[in-house]
Parts: structure tokens; sequence; C-alpha cells
């Protein structure tokens, strides 16, 4: 039953896509790829793979052009702080899976002191307005955890793929459970700096919360960058509800901006905090008895990359640094974040 809502769910949301492209004025026009995992540092445990696609419409500088699907229109004109109709507003739809895993995959008993075993398969919808410097993002997500997110099978395919072996520990995982969620967050371009020849620098801080079953903590944080025709987005971050930087083009007459051959490149690094009250991955199940730790209270990621921006293409690759998220976790994980965004 629910492997048939999560189903219905992902093809009504390619439909709202499909269905946005056939009408004359084309709404989603940038699609994007995330993904993040450990193996760039040749481990496989606690948080150990992240996917995210995302499809997602322009902002636009002139708010009379109409460039929202229609079924968003009543969701934005509604929601606090993006529902200025002078603001350039953005609609983003995406689809993810997340898999977690103990550090001793090669155990088959139930590990005590360590993390469960855990996958989650999402569909989300994210709504953006931007102004003077300033983008604020609601996104509201659903999705499973549990054997019916498939991480296991995807797991398993993958090592298979590359000649690994399999964890061994997956019947322990956490139980089938409907997942919803609420996130808020505002970003804000801040310090602009020009330093000549086309080099400069800006500072973007950010603050906000999310509010469901999967996850309940409030979070704030900063990124710095540095380069060369720096975009005029609101930077990178990894794969985090709120935290959508395909939808950030900047716009106009229903069409990306984008000059052919330029080129750019930057370096940047970043902090984000979280206070946490739940987390499903290391709570266990919401309604159910499963496998749980103690979780830590305060928990921050340090990210270090580079972007490199080609006529419509960005890409960026990102160094994780995430702080124990568990009272018996033994020491921090680092682990590799790529994302891809093309505009067509």
């Amino acid at each position: 039953m629910k492997l048939k809502l999560i189903t219905c769910l992902f093809i009504f949301m390619l439909s709202l896509t499909a269905q946005a492209q056939d009408e004359p004025r084309r709404y989603f026009d940038t699609f994007t790829v995330y993904w993040e995992n450990d193996t760039f540092f040749g481990t496989d445990r606690d948080y150990t793979n992240g996917l995210k696609l995302t499809w997602s419409t322009p902002f636009l500088p002139d708010p009379a052009v109409s460039h929202l699907p229609d079924w968003s229109r009543s969701v934005v004109n509604f929601l606090p702080f993006i529902n200025n109709p002078e603001k350039r507003r953005a609609v983003s739809l995406a689809v993810g899976q997340n898999i977690y895993t103990p550090e001793d995959t090669k155990r088959s008993d139930l590990i005590a002191d360590d993390r469960p075993y855990a996958g989650y398969a999402f569909l989300a919808a994210g709504f953006h307005s931007e102004a003077a410097g300033r983008k604020d993002t609601w996104e509201f997500s659903i999705g499973v955890v549990g054997p019916h997110a498939f991480a296991e099978d995807t797991q398993n395919f993958v090592h298979d793929m590359i000649g690994s072996s399999h964890a061994n520990g997956w019947e322990h995982q956490l139980e089938d459970e409907i997942g919803l969620g609420i996130t808020f967050e505002s970003q804000w371009r801040l310090l602009h700096s020009e330093f000549g020849r086309g080099f400069s620098g800006d500072f973007i801080p950010h603050l906000g919360g999310s509010f469901g079953n999967v996850s309940i903590y409030a979070n704030a944080g900063a990124e710095a960058r540095v380069g060369w025709n720096l975009p005029q987005n609101f930077g990178t971050c990894p794969i985090r509800a709120g935290c959508e930087t395909a939808s950030a083009f900047i716009s106009e007459g229903g069409s990306s901006i984008f000059q052919k051959d330029r080129f750019g490149i930057h370096l940047f690094i970043a902090a984000d905090g979280r206070a946490v009250a739940r987390d499903i991955f290391l709570d266990g199940n919401t309604f159910t008895d499963s496998h749980s730790v103690d979780k830590e209270t305060f928990v921050a990621d340090l990210m270090a990359g580079i972007g490199i921006e080609y006529g419509n293409i960005k890409a960026s690759y990102s160094y994780i640094c995430r702080t124990k998220q568990f009272k018996t976790q033994d020491k921090n994980q680092i682990f590799g974040a790529v994302s891809v965004s093309v505009t067509y």
C-alpha cells in the first residue's frame, strides 16, 4: 500500500512537470543532480549515500510575466514571506533517496551502540521568492522510511556493480513509516565586493528550521565565496531541505539568461549548525518500537569546495565534515558532494 502511494506520487509529480512543459510557456527549465557519498574518502558508514533530482523554474525580474505553473499559484500566494507578488518567485520539484548504515556492515546481528540501518525515499515541492538580495524557501516533503524506501536494494545493486560486498544487517533496519516534513529557510546575499577584472566575493548567511516526524531542528550558518565571474545565486549546500540552488537562475522573458561561452569559477567555505529535537534515523520509528541510539542535540556541517559555471551548466564539488550525530559515534563523518545543474 505504501509503495503504491509513493509510486503514484512520483508519477503525479512527473505529470505536473510534463504538463507545464507542454503549455506554450515552458515553466521548468533547470534540472539538477545532487549526489553525496562517503566513498570519496574510502568509508561506508553513517550517512553513506544521498541522491536528489530537482526540476525548477526560473526567477523572473518582471513579476507580471507568468512563469509559475497554475497548480502552484494558490500556494505561493498563501505562504508567508513569499506571497508578495512584487518578489521574483520560483517553484521546484524533487525526488530523492538517502541511505544510512552502521560502521561495521559485516555483522549480521543488531549493533545496539551504533546507528540503525535506514533508508528514506521522498518527493518534495519547493516554493521560493527572491528580492533585494534575500531568498526565502518553503519545502514540503512526503516519503517513506523503511524497507519500501528500497535502500537495501539500491546499495546492493551499486555494490554488485563495483564488486563490493553486501551489508549484512539490513534485517534490522527501521520499519516502514510515512514521512512528512515542512522546512523553511531564508538566505541573504551580503557584502558583495568587486576586486577588479571579474574577481569578486560575497557572504551568504542563512537561517531556518524543519518540522515533521522525520526531523525537527532549527539551523543557522553562512557561506563565503570568492572567484571570477561569481554567479548571482545563493551559494552551494549539501542535500538539505529548503536549500535549493537550482531555482536561483536569474531570468526574464520566460527563459534563463546565460552567455553561451561565459565561464566562471569560485571557491567557497560554509558552515551549518543545527539544534536537533528529532532525527528519525537515530531516534527510531515514531509509532513502533525499533532500534535507536541517543542522538547529539547540536550537530554541525563544515564544507569547502569549488564551483564552476560554463554557459548553461553549473557544477560544484564539496568536501563536508559532519560532527558526531549520536553519543556512541566514535568520530566525525567526512563525505563528498557533487551537484550539476543544466538550464535548457
